[in-house]
């Protein structure tokens, strides 16, 4: 047969894949090996057996070969045949051995000769070396060493930041702390037409600076733009409306406490893209903190109908349960989602979650134990340790979050409570104002509580007029909770303000009547009887002084 012949068959092969006609493509490119015995040959003919699910046909045509010894492609593919054939030592010994350090310097195979096939010169290629890398980490992290899986990513992005799965893998599997995070994509070596690519990464990792550095990294991406002309009109493209850009920014709002601006950007998104899962997880953690359950509901049904087999799905039905407050039903749902994804953090943190609820703190803790030890990059599981340890009083242990992520609002909370609760209240002062200079102005009702515990800490400190600010400021946030007035009543009744400390206690016995809650509340009836004695006995006093 002619080269131009075979040449054409080729072409037949490359048609077929490219139409996904993968049982055609096979057919071919077996006749074309046939005619040829040429390596790149037989590249393409075990692409189209990997392609068409021939898993085992493809690994033992590469084996045979020979070339798989000496050829990083060959190797590489054959490799991902054992991977999906979960045959994870198999895949590390046709890999090679390699070494790899903590900061995810490897040392590569220096006696492979890399085969290109052919490609059009102005196409770029991912770093086989960093697709090596990747897959061994895939391999460690299957085989449960996570140690091992998280330095072979960090080597796969290191080698070449656009295996953008590697990435995936550090971040969503929360393998890395923040500061790890920020290390990492700081070395870094993005090409200089990749500048877009290193702010659009800053974004994707965790975002605990200042609100107004992260709505700066946003507003960076949103103005990168490219000019193109398709049909002499020249059109200006940007990542303003690019799905993943905006569910990084829902993501953002949510851990700002933003619970109904995420709630509507993510319900956009979905009508969009119903089917983009990091905007529905994030749908889902705004919907659950709204207590919007039928969205919930909605949600887990529809999850459940097109991906039973995702732990997300799952997590959803948990989320729905713990909504209603029927934990019991919860958990078993969240003890799903883990079974069916073990590195699904937010399962193991739901499940915590709802031991949590009901107060069973030891099963709570195992929860939250598993988390911290599955996910040693993810600050959430050590903090729900530490609140657990100060519902039960144990306060000194009750701070080990900060070493994990020193720069969550929500860590520096949690610490002020500590230091309240340990009469530290100079100290509890300072961690409640770090955490409300870290959120974006102005605050959401979510910080409310942290406003009332600065309060109140000022107040201990006798700083009254301060104390009084931070209480009106918490009233402009919500108007609900009943322990603010009571705080304010109180401050004005230290200062010797008793008419407005006594409006402030009517509010509470009125409010409490309003909600159904009974009017008694000792603490309110008690200095109410007695801001009206004193304001009496001032009257008095003043009369008599006349």
């Amino acid at each position: 047969m002619r080269e131009e012949e075979i040449e054409r068959l080729r072409g037949v092969v490359r048609d077929c894949v490219s139409k996904h006609l993968y049982s055609s493509a096979i057919f071919f490119a077996d006749k074309v090996v046939a005619f040829t015995s040429d390596p790149a040959d037989i590249y393409m003919q075990a692409q189209a057996l990997f392609l068409g699910r021939h898993y085992r046909r493809a690994f033992h045509l590469l084996n045979a070969s020979q070339i798989v010894l000496r050829d990083l492609r060959f190797r590489y593919l054959a490799a991902k045949c054992l991977e999906e054939l979960k045959e994870w030592d198999q895949c590390l010994l046709m890999l090679g051995e390699a070494k790899v350090d903590e900061h995810g310097n490897f040392s590569d195979t220096k006696d492979s000769n890399v085969m290109y096939l052919d490609k059009d010169s102005e196409d770029r290629e991912i770093n086989i070396s960093s697709a090596i890398c990747f897959l061994r980490g895939k391999a460690y992290e299957a085989l449960e060493n996570r140690s091992q899986a998280r330095m072979w990513y960090k080597a796969a992005i290191r080698a070449d930041p656009l295996c953008y799965e590697a990435l995936e893998c550090l971040t969503e599997n929360h393998m890395l702390t923040c500061e790890e995070e920020k290390s990492l994509l700081s070395s870094l070596q993005f090409a200089q037409e990749d500048g877009w690519l290193s702010s659009f990464y800053s974004c994707l990792i965790k975002k605990y600076d200042k609100a107004s550095v992260v709505e700066e990294k946003f507003n960076e991406l949103e103005k990168e733009d490219i000019s193109i002309k398709p049909s002499n009109q020249n059109l200006i493209c940007t990542l303003k409306n690019n799905t993943d850009l905006l569910a990084c920014k829902a993501e953002y709002h949510h851990q700002c406490g933003e619970y109904q601006k995420c709630f509507e950007l993510t319900s956009v998104l979905l009508e969009k893209d119903p089917f983009h899962l990091k905007s529905t997880m994030v749908h889902i953690a705004a919907a659950m903190e709204l207590g919007h359950s039928n969205e919930l509901y909605l949600m887990a049904c529809n999850l459940v109908k097109d991906y039973p087999q995702k732990a997300i799905s799952w997590f959803a039905v948990g989320c729905y349960y713990y909504c209603i407050k029927k934990y019991d039903q919860s958990r078993r749902y969240f003890s799903k989602a883990t079974s069916l994804d073990g590195t699904f953090a937010p399962g193991w943190i739901g499940y915590g979650n709802a031991y949590a609820a009901k107060e069973e703190g030891d099963q709570a803790m195992s929860g939250y134990r598993t988390a911290a030890r599955l996910f040693p990059g993810c600050h959430l599981p050590t903090l729900y340790i530490g609140m657990e340890y100060m519902r039960t009083h144990s306060f000194k242990l009750a701070d080990q979050a900060k070493a994990i992520c020193p720069s969550d609002p929500l860590v520096y909370n949690e610490l002020g409570v500590v230091a309240y609760h340990m009469k530290q209240y100079k100290k509890a002062v300072w961690w409640f104002e770090k955490t409300l200079a870290h959120m974006p102005s102005p605050l959401s009702e979510m910080w409310e509580s942290t406003v009332v515990n600065l309060a109140h800490s000022l107040r201990k400190l006798k700083r009254y007029n301060e104390a009084i600010t931070y209480y009106e400021k918490a009233l402009a946030l919500s108007t609900r909770s009943l322990s603010t007035y009571a705080g304010l009543a109180y401050t004005y009744h230290l200062q010797d303000n008793y008419t407005a400390a006594i409006t402030c206690y009517h509010k509470v016995k009125l409010r409490r009547s309003a909600l159904w809650i009974s009017p008694d509340d000792q603490f309110c009836t008690e200095m109410l009887t007695l801001a009206l004695v004193d304001e009496s006995r001032q009257g008095v006093e003043s009369e008599t002084y006349i």
